[in-house]
């Protein structure tokens, strides 16, 4: 474990414990599937109208269709396999992505504020994301592909924690 802030009493920096929902795959497959979908039309349609026979176009069609479904089939369960989620009193521990992962931690004393979002897909799945916007330089932490009623719990346990946490969060 890797202390953060150099103190004695500073946040260890360990792996979350918490999966995300398993429905979260199938959110992720949808949107990785419409990528790819849009990708193929916009190519397939310039094969299509090209003014002259382009084989090029074809073979790329081809090509990237292949990588398509090669995408929607890993990347989902890979990102399940990665994304991790954990709050304790005094921090919360996120690890995420799936070409280049991000593991962070944040204290509840540099906590600003606390968004939950539902998309529509999201909300016909029962999901929904937290958002923790920080004081750092690097941003929010964002935990994806929660239930609804964890995230809506989750949410409203980091807000009273911060609430609760002295501090200004810069």
């Amino acid at each position: 474990m890797i202390d953060v802030g150099g103190t004695e009493g500073g946040v260890r920096l360990r792996p979350p414990r918490h999966r995300v929902a398993r429905r979260a795959v199938l959110w992720w497959s949808c949107q990785a599937a419409s990528r790819v979908v849009v990708l193929l039309a916009a190519v397939g349609f310039g094969a299509w109208w090209s003014p002259f026979p382009n084989r090029a176009l074809v073979i790329a069609l081809i090509v990237l269709g292949v990588l398509g479904i090669g995408y929607v089939a890993v990347m989902p369960w890979w990102r399940y396999r990665v994304h991790r989620w954990e709050t304790t009193d005094s921090a919360v521990y996120t690890a995420a992505g799936w070409l280049s992962r991000e593991w962070r931690v944040a204290p509840m004393s540099r906590i600003q504020t606390v968004d939950t979002a539902r998309g529509p897909l999201q909300r016909a799945l029962g999901l929904s994301s937290v958002t923790v916007t920080t004081a750092s330089a690097a941003g929010p932490l964002t935990i994806d592909g929660l239930e609804r009623d964890v995230a809506a719990d989750l949410a409203e346990r980091l807000t009273r924690t911060t609430q609760a946490t002295p501090g200004d969060a810069t």
